[in-house]
């Protein structure tokens, strides 16, 4: 069914449906309701393309997303499903679109094709391509996180680096001296992914404020396997390493199993704190002491500023920086007499 049939019913020309239905034009209320009454007893609906085609509006959000590993975290699947529910609200649609260097025509086909309103790109870079490209030919988009240069951007994220701050400082005010931080894979850090590269300056800053000569830095690739086969290391490296601060929540399950296995209790003997979602931090046994990522307001944030800055493209950039607290859950106690009675440590 189509136009041309509702106009040969209604008795009017196809232009006068087509504006009944578009409202770009004014059409007398008779007509309208004639052309209403066809149009209910038919079941017609507008293709999207055909209305997009009219008033230049896809009425659909695409969300640029390029995995760092090859696998989905739990905490990426938590804020692709916010942002769906947050577009719904505004009735939009998501077009999931990966981009990376085996995916650039999918991102290409994005923009070219306008398939899409506006963007929200995930997986943020400090020397950002997309993020580069996308502002050069003025097309709207909201980063989830920030570039090296966040000042001109829209964007909404994390202060990586205050949270994993706020985590070492919480060890060594619980008397540990001897802290490892275990951030994403090697090759997220060398690309210059934002969250690695900030949480890992966090953590470098921290340990000099506490006077940690002992703390040390490991990359760590995204799932179980590897977290168990990090703590091995860490432990290697220096025995009396007594805790530890992550970023990677898919390695979660084997940093705490390979804690285990080298007769670790946790928070008896090992403290491991960082910076996961708060679901996947309840789900380690005992429950994790993180800064709690909240990835359904993020997502929440990043819609509303897509769609504000549509509905405003000439107002000034506008961005939301979250800095959640340390949860306080049970992974985390004091170290040793020994290690709590240095004068690094300090009062709450």
């Amino acid at each position: 069914m189509n136009i041309g049939e509702i106009a040969r019913r209604a008795g009017v020309s196809r232009s006068t449906v087509s504006y009944a239905l578009s409202g770009k034009r004014p059409v007398s209320d008779d007509t309208r309701r004639k052309i209403q009454q066809v149009v209910d007893e038919l079941g017609y609906q507008p293709s999207a393309s055909a209305r997009a085609l009219a008033n230049g509006r896809t009425s659909t959000l695409g969300l640029v997303f390029p995995p760092a590993g090859n696998h989905y975290t739990g905490m990426q699947l938590d804020f692709i499903g916010s942002v769906v529910e947050a577009a719904a609200a505004y009735d939009y649609d998501v077009l999931l679109s990966p981009s990376g260097v085996d995916s650039d025509r999918s991102f290409q086909r994005l923009l070219g094709e306008r398939r899409v309103d506006g963007a929200i790109l995930m997986e943020i870079r400090l020397e950002d391509d997309r993020v580069n490209h996308l502002s050069a030919v003025d097309f709207p988009f909201v980063a989830i996180g920030r570039t090296a240069r966040p000042d001109a951007g829209w964007w909404a994220g994390i202060d990586h680096t205050a949270l994993v701050e706020a985590c070492v400082h919480h060890l060594a005010d619980l008397g540990h001296r001897r802290i490892a931080f275990v951030n994403r894979p090697e090759q997220l850090l060398r690309t210059g992914y934002e969250s690695a590269q900030r949480g890992l300056d966090g953590f470098t800053k921290a340990a000099a404020e506490r006077g940690l000569t002992a703390a040390r830095t490991y990359c760590c690739g995204d799932d179980p396997a590897s977290g168990q086969t990090c703590v091995e290391q860490i432990l290697h490296d220096d025995p009396d390493t007594t805790a530890l601060v992550t970023l990677n929540e898919a390695a979660l399950g084997g940093l705490y199993r390979g804690l285990g296995e080298a007769g670790r209790h946790v928070p008896r003997d090992f403290s491991v704190t960082g910076v996961v979602a708060s679901r996947w931090a309840q789900t380690v046994t005992p429950q994790l002491t993180a800064a709690d990522v909240p990835a359904a307001e993020l997502g929440r944030l990043a819609v509303d500023l897509l769609v504000e800055r549509l509905a405003h493209p000439g107002a000034p950039p506008r961005h939301h920086l979250l800095v959640p607290p340390v949860s306080l859950r049970a992974s985390t106690g004091p170290a040793g007499a020994a290690s709590s009675a240095d004068p690094g440590a300090r009062t709450p």
